[in-house]
């Protein structure tokens, strides 16, 4: 029997839009979080423009609006994200896709740059693997910055290699929807690059 792994990006991939804006938005409320993203357009175009990295732009992000918030109320306010909003956020063929990889008894991963806190309780429900961004936590409160490195670009295939035996797998899927999932999609043997649009 073949033995088939799948990674999947989370943003975009598997749901119809971002999750970090939205999980700001149910934390913070729309007012806040379009008063933050103006006071921080300068980074965020410094991003667009590659003059600063991904992870640098995330964590100023983080940073405005996180830092120092309690891990345990930042969690219970991810768990509440992760039942009521994500649910609404995810593409009905990603997880038809996901079920129908399940059913030829795939082993499958989420792969993304969001964090942990608010895509742990959506995983377990659909009973898949992940590999994600953690954030960085001191005297049981978020820093605002990122632990270790963004899970984007080249540290997916780091993480993934780290993690999993690819040599041990006869079938290997990888599904993305942008420049930041490339380097995960030369893993394949079976790539999806937009699949779900």
């Amino acid at each position: 029997m073949n033995r088939r792994i799948a990674f999947f990006d989370f943003d975009g991939t598997v749901t119809v839009k971002d999750s970090l804006p939205e999980v700001i938005k149910y934390h913070k409320g729309s007012f806040l979080f379009y008063a933050g993203f103006l006071l921080n357009a300068p980074f965020l175009l410094a991003y667009k423009l590659k003059i600063i990295r991904n992870s640098t732009a995330k964590q100023i992000i983080l940073r405005f609006f996180f830092k120092r918030t309690s891990l345990l109320l930042f969690q219970e306010k991810c768990d509440e994200f992760a039942s009521k909003k994500l649910p609404a956020l995810i593409r009905p063929k990603a997880l038809a896709e996901i079920r129908k990889l399940k059913e030829l008894n795939a082993e499958i991963v989420i792969v993304s740059a969001s964090a942990k806190n608010w895509l742990e309780q959506w995983v377990a429900q659909t009973g898949v693997q992940l590999v994600c961004t953690k954030l960085e936590i001191k005297d049981e409160k978020l820093t605002g910055k990122i632990s270790g490195e963004n899970c984007h670009g080249e540290e997916k295939v780091r993480r993934i290699k780290e993690q999993f035996d690819l040599s041990g797998y006869d079938e290997i899927y990888c599904y993305g929807d942008s420049s930041g999932d490339k380097p995960m999609l030369s893993l394949a043997t079976i790539s999806f690059y937009k699949p779900f649009r």
